[in-house]
């Protein structure tokens, strides 16, 4: 949960890509910027078994970007080819305007795993300063290393929690301790696998409204994985999978639209359907 990247890259290039329709301002509109995240052709293989196929996607700067489907669509492992810890992957992949992998994004990218990776032994304070010597080592740097931990523990709300034990908070409280170790360096982009999973309708909206926040505020970019439909809503942009594919990748509202549906979900099953119903059709005839 630490902000770390790691693999080992070949050194290739990837288009730049602006914001998508309906999501720049006028200047924006004349200096487009590159792409938080470009892939082209992106693809994993485990054994047998294609896990990740032919991908093909921007995620816009500064933007909440939502990646949804079912449990065991890939997404977990398309979040781990970004950081660059997921082994073998094949086709094109920029993150920042960097190979995905590179060692000069390891301070760059923040990515919290579903499973909280804190120490239950220690307070609040305690795992984020240990985690800040991890990332700004040395006396000299002291005076920074508290001024992260105490802006860290604000953004996530737990001042009044800080001197806790880690080990003594909710699941949700929790999150957000590791949501807050991933903030210490001030990440450019925010990787989160899950982060809502097993919580309650007002912790999982107090982590939405945080996440928004941190975009409108800080100019950060999220990636957020999700199986939960109704979190789509809450996205500037989707990226829909399924079995390793791309179904979409557009703004809610263009989704809705242009499947003729009043939800996301209604959507995505639609989209379900027909990349079904071509499957069947390209089937050699016997």
């Amino acid at each position: 949960m630490m902000n770390y990247s790691a693999g080992d890259p070949a050194d290739r290039t990837g288009p730049a890509e602006a914001e998508p329709d309906g999501a720049t301002t006028p200047q924006e509109a004349t200096t487009p910027r590159e792409a938080a995240i470009a892939a082209h052709g992106l693809t994993v293989v485990r054994g047998d078994r294609t896990v990740l196929r032919d991908l093909d996607f921007t995620v816009p700067t500064g933007r909440i970007t939502g990646l949804l489907g079912p449990s065991g669509c890939g997404k977990s492992t398309l979040m781990r080819a970004i950081v660059g810890t997921q082994a073998k992957v094949d086709g094109t992949l920029r993150i920042l305007g960097r190979p995905a992998g590179d060692a000069a994004l390891r301070s760059r990218i923040g990515y919290v795993t579903q499973a909280p990776s804190v120490y239950d032994d220690l307070t609040v304070r305690q795992n984020l300063d240990y985690f800040a010597a991890v990332l700004l080592p040395g006396r000299a740097r002291r005076h920074e290393r508290r001024a992260a931990v105490d802006r860290a523990v604000d953004e996530v709300d737990l001042a009044s929690h800080a001197d806790s034990l880690a080990g003594r908070l909710s699941g949700g409280q929790r999150s957000r301790v590791s949501l807050a170790v991933a903030l210490l360096g001030t990440p450019e982009l925010l990787v989160l696998d899950e982060p809502t999973v097993g919580l309650d309708p007002v912790l999982r909206r107090d982590l939405w409204n945080l996440f928004h926040r941190i975009a409108a505020e800080r100019g950060t970019t999220l990636l957020v994985s999700s199986h939960v439909m109704d979190e789509a809503e809450r996205c500037h942009r989707l990226l829909l999978m399924r079995e390793g594919e791309l179904l979409a990748d557009d703004t809610p509202e263009n989704l809705r639209r242009r499947n003729d549906t009043a939800t996301v979900e209604e959507a995505f099953l639609h989209l379900v359907d027909a990349a079904a119903a071509r499957a069947a059709n390209e089937e050699p005839r016997t």
